[in-house]
């Protein structure tokens, strides 16, 4: 893992580069454990973990103003320094407007502003301490400084409503430890908190102009473009030395098995248009894209391309033959890893501690087994989906903006799909009603829900668009947790509600598609913490800040149309001198993901039996254990219950375990090495109760 953390103090000491941290215990100074610290007191920022040397960067307008940028960022240091002289008179939108990755953290004097992304896949946390404010990009190095217990209103939240900001709100899996909304900025003035939102809100009053679909296209292909182009222009790194042959082995072979990734660019080739397209830009741009020449690979400046082939379940014949003919590129390296049984979901539930609980917990070792054979710098296709797709909401905000035709297409669809006639109706009423559904309503009615606990919804692709078509739902765990557990989530809500008369401030389509983004960004940097390649590192152009912008301005009515994500990344690559695509690219398919979770829950489901025979959920009070078990045996007899909700639990039970057995603590200096959790969970019914309360 890597972060930043830094504090804003309400006593001006000294500023001094080698003093920060100086309030300690016992003469031993308090700072982070593995740290390199970027300026000091009084208002300290480190630089935790293994980051590249080009990966942090600071500048300097004068003594007592300063910019540091973390991550991947492509604004030279003139336009960092003019940035950071824009940002002390107040203007914060354009510090995240750069090609990139990265979070910007900017001091004008006693005034410390860190930004957020628009996407949550690089949050901000911060919590209270010692009069003034602590800040970090984790949440548990946060906890470790406060000695935070478990929230359990939070954790309750997370299963039942994963979704919903009203009740998750600003908080996470630690009490007192708060997460920043995508799209804003913590301010800090001498341990003052301010959070400012820095994006432009859109009047609901007015509709929006007609955006020209020809130029929104434009737009995501410039962005997407340049998100790749700053990666291929950064320093190329080459993981430690390979210590020497193993007998049997090859260089490929050794590395995997050690777990070091191939030096130089590569990327995901799964078939699909999101992976097919990053691949295609990242070779076919102008420069050396590919693994370094004398690194073992023998494939010189060529793109390395990694398919993953399951041999354990079928189903993705169609896109792996997609992803041979686009190999053929000569610019492209092609790797297939193959996986059997042992790579299934479920199968193998050991890893590392993460930040957060994420559902991405159970098939981590199925994607470090594709990301071991991967580059030093990986592309993934990780946010196409969120950021391109529409929502079955906005078919309410079309009705909102009174384009009722754009409906035609998308309900045809659903009724080629269902095959009945009521269709048209059914859709329509549905987004009819949602458009007229206050956003107050909205939560009122998910509250009396999990009161009743009412969850069946209706089944197949029109099913799921109409339990979509609303302004909040149901996590799929809910319908296991206990009544206590629901009825604090409904209390949050019913709280949240009467907070929110005015609505979100967007359409409910616009609104649901945020919250899903955000709720994919978290799980995507779950998974890369726990399926980490000691140093490898991930990237997701699609939930940069400039290409999720692009993205949002392409017009709703290119949006509903079937096949609109693999349309737009066609005229993308067409766009970028790519033509010469395979038959059916862009298809969707999601049968053999669920045919997977569903392959690896009835293979584990012993293993999952044993997992809840005495959970830490049981003790928090959010589900009891013999329901659990029950609906493992069930889904893995194959009874249809939802496995998301079950990977929900699973995940949510495994990070509770990894955290409560840990030993370490993020921090040198505290009083008995103090760590998040200190007491554990006592196992009691009211537990809940405590954490729950309103922020």
């Amino acid at each position: 893992m890597r972060w930043l953390v830094g504090w804003s103090s309400t006593a001006a000491r000294a500023l001094g580069a080698e003093t920060a941290g100086a309030t300690g215990y016992d003469g031993e100074t308090l700072r982070p454990v593995g740290s390199h610290l970027l300026w000091g007191d009084p208002d300290p920022l480190w630089a935790v973990g293994d980051w590249r040397p080009d990966e942090v960067r600071v500048v300097h307008a004068d003594a007592q103003s300063r910019i540091a940028v973390l991550g991947i960022c492509g604004a030279s240091d003139e336009e960092l320094r003019r940035g950071l002289l824009t940002a002390r008179g107040g203007a914060l939108r354009h510090l995240t407007a750069w090609p990139g990755s990265y979070t910007a953290v900017v001091q004008a004097g006693r005034r410390i502003t860190v930004c957020g992304d628009l996407a949550g896949a690089r949050p901000v946390f911060h919590a209270p301490w010692e009069g003034g404010t602590a800040y970090a990009t984790a949440a548990l190095p946060l906890a470790d400084l406060t000695e935070a217990n478990l929230d359990f209103g939070h954790l309750a939240a997370l299963l039942a409503a994963p979704e919903v900001p009203a009740a998750l709100r600003d908080t996470t899996p630690y009490e007192g430890v708060r997460r920043l909304a995508p799209g804003h900025a913590l301010v800090l003035r001498a341990g003052a908190r301010e959070i400012v939102g820095y994006e432009p809100v859109a009047s609901l009053a007015v509709a929006a102009p007609p955006a020209d679909p020809d130029r929104a296209v434009d737009a995501v292909r410039d962005a997407l473009v340049e998100a790749v182009r700053v990666r291929l222009a950064a320093p190329r790194h080459v993981p430690g030395l390979d210590p020497g042959p193993v007998p049997g082995m090859g260089p490929a072979e050794r590395r995997a098995a050690r777990g070091m990734p191939v030096p130089g660019i590569g990327a995901d080739l799964s078939g699909g248009p999101a992976s097919g397209t990053l691949a295609l830009l990242a070779a076919g741009l102008p420069g050396r894209p590919g693994t370094l020449l004398g690194h073992g690979t023998g494939a010189g400046e060529r793109l390395l391309a990694v398919t993953f082939n399951d041999l354990a379940v079928g189903g993705r014949e169609a896109e792996l033959e997609r992803a041979g003919a686009l190999a053929a590129n000569p610019r492209l390296h092609h790797v297939v890893v193959t996986g059997a049984e042992d790579t299934l979901p479920y199968a193998d539930l050991d890893g590392p501690l993460t930040d957060e609980p994420g559902p991405s917990l159970v098939t981590a070792a199925r994607h470090r087994a594709r990301l071991a054979a991967g580059s030093a710098d990986h592309f993934t296709g990780h946010g196409a989906r969120q950021v391109l797709d529409a929502h079955p909401a906005r078919l309410a905000d079309l009705l909102l903006d009174r384009q009722r035709r754009h409906l035609v297409r998308p309900v045809a669809a659903l009724t080629r799909a269902d095959g009945s006639v009521l269709v048209p109706a059914r859709v329509y009423g549905a987004a009819r009603r949602l458009s007229r559904t206050p956003y107050r309503t909205g939560l009122e009615a998910l509250a009396e829900r999990l009161m009743r606990r009412r969850f069946d919804e209706p089944r197949g692709p029109v099913g799921a668009s109409l339990a979509a078509l609303t302004w909040a739902r149901p996590g799929p765990a809910a319908r296991w947790l206990t009544g206590e557990a629901l009825a604090e989530v409904s209390v949050l809500l019913q709280t949240g509600a009467d907070r929110a008369a005015g609505g979100p401030g967007q359409r409910p389509g616009e609104f649901r598609a945020r919250t899903v983004l955000a709720r994919h960004a978290a799980d995507l940097r779950v998974l890369e913490q726990a399926a980490e390649v000691r140093s490898q590192r991930l990237h997701a152009p699609f939930l940069d800040n400039q290409v999720v912008r692009a993205c949002r301005d392409l017009p709703e009515a290119l949006r509903v149309k079937p096949g609109a994500r693999a349309a737009v990344l066609r005229t993308v690559l067409e766009g970028a001198g790519v033509t010469d695509l395979p038959p059916g690219w862009g298809t969707p398919s999601h049968a053999s993901s669920a045919a997977a979770a569903r392959t690896g829950l009835r293979l584990a489901a012993d293993s999952l039996v044993d997992l809840f025979d005495t959970p830490l959920l049981a003790d928090a009070g959010l589900v009891e254990a013999r329901v659990v078990r029950k609906a493992v045996r069930q889904a893995a007899a194959g009874e249809p219950l939802p496995l998301d909700g079950l990977a929900d639990l699973v995940s949510l039970e495994l990070w509770l375990g990894r955290l409560l057995a840990r030993r370490g603590t993020c921090w040198t200096g505290t009083p008995a090495r103090a760590r998040a959790v200190p007491a554990g969970i006592a196992p009691q019914r009211g537990a809940l109760r405590a954490g729950a309360r309103p922020s």
